[in-house]
């Protein structure tokens, strides 16, 4: 789902950045369609790589080659699938490389998207693969036994006054996870916020970015004005909030601390792992920071007439950049518009806006308690 009022959530005009402070120009040769296969310089040394993704909702993830002394650096890895396979294949061989040159990837964040496909490199190559450390709840998690990929969300859509949902979202994962084939491990090492990792031509700084999901990382090449920003910061859409196999607490607000910490650092050219190479850092989080402020608002008024549980506000609003209703969505993106929706919720109890009850539902099966808004 590509998803404060609460006056520390206003969005302010920033000043005009100085001279030192401007990105680098978007590069030439990039395509019209940023899905579009192939491999496309963004920086000296620094290829992008869409790669297909098996649904409709995010046609591709880029994928950034980075040259290293060892071999070669990738930012994120893509899904775990044949086509992906073969499309990085291509790609690299453009670039006069195969995939055992891949030394290391540096993951983003535990989505299969961004990590699995890195778990099959160190199958066959036996390539690196690091994530960063907020993550090894996530990673731990699909080892519990009989976790099913979406047990965590099925309790917060009961919580949220969605149990029908939840059931169809229970339906759905027991036909959509194959444990069996679900390809995934526990990495060879954990970027740490702060770290810095040394490249043949640049150092990459490691900045802790939660929201997304706990354990996010962008990665930050200072000298050269380049942030790869994973799903942190997307150019055309916003990017879920908390959906991952093991929830924390207020992931909203943990996002949109993440998003002003990336705007206190100096600008620089975004290479998002959805959506095109763009301008200016700054200029989407100040988007982003709007986006969340107004949902804040939209969800305040949605309580103040009358609604009190997630599901009802949810259905309040409208999703994705086309205004759809609730109902036209798919079991999964209903299930993420609603965990979102108790997101912006829960930040608004945080800052004292509303106030929640939990409030029983009876004895017996499926007994539990849904959160009240008021």
């Amino acid at each position: 789902m590509r998803m404060a009022v609460m006056v520390p959530y206003m969005a302010t005009t920033p000043s005009p950045p100085t001279p030192s402070e401007q990105p680098p120009p978007v590069p030439p040769g990039q395509p019209d369609d940023w899905a579009e296969p192939g491999a496309y310089p963004v920086a000296r040394g620094v290829h992008r790589i869409p790669l297909p993704l098996p649904h409709d909702s995010l046609r591709a993830v880029n994928v950034y080659v980075v040259e290293d002394i060892e071999g070669l650096a990738l930012v994120d890895s893509g899904w775990a699938l044949e086509q992906t396979e073969r499309a990085l294949t291509s790609a690299l061989g453009r670039l006069g490389h195969k995939l055992g040159d891949v030394a290391h990837v540096l993951v983003t964040h535990a989505h299969g998207d961004h990590y699995t496909q890195a778990i099959r490199l160190r199958e066959v190559f036996g390539t690196r693969v690091s994530i960063g450390s907020g993550e090894r709840p996530n990673i731990e998690r699909v080892y519990e036994p009989g976790f099913d990929g979406y047990d965590d969300q099925y309790e917060q859509l009961v919580r949220y006054g969605a149990r029908e949902l939840a059931e169809l979202l229970a339906k759905w994962a027991s036909e959509a996870f194959d444990r069996d084939n679900f390809v995934w491990g526990r990495p060879d090492g954990w970027l740490a916020d702060g770290a810095r990792l040394p490249l043949r031509d640049r150092e990459l700084d490691v900045i802790a970015t939660p929201g997304h999901t706990r354990g996010h990382v962008v990665l930050r090449d200072a000298a050269a004005g380049l942030l790869f920003s994973g799903d942190h910061v997307l150019p055309h859409i916003t990017p879920s909030i908390g959906f991952e196999p093991a929830v924390v607490a207020a992931p909203l607000r943990s996002y949109l601390e993440s998003l002003r910490l990336v705007r206190g650092m100096p600008d620089a050219l975004l290479l998002p792992a959805h959506g095109p190479v763009s301008a200016s850092v700054h200029t989407r989080v100040d988007e982003l920071l709007r986006h969340h402020e107004r949902r804040l608002q939209a969800v305040l008024r949605s309580v103040r007439h009358g609604r009190t549980t997630a599901m009802e506000v949810a259905r309040d609003l409208r999703w994705t950049r086309r205004e759809r209703p609730l109902d036209e969505l798919d079991t999964f993106n209903r299930m993420l518009a609603v965990i979102e929706t108790g997101a912006h919720l829960d930040v608004l109890v945080l800052d004292g806006a509303v106030s929640v009850a939990e409030v029983g539902t009876g004895a017996g099966t499926g007994a539990g308690t849904v959160r009240h808004y008021t």
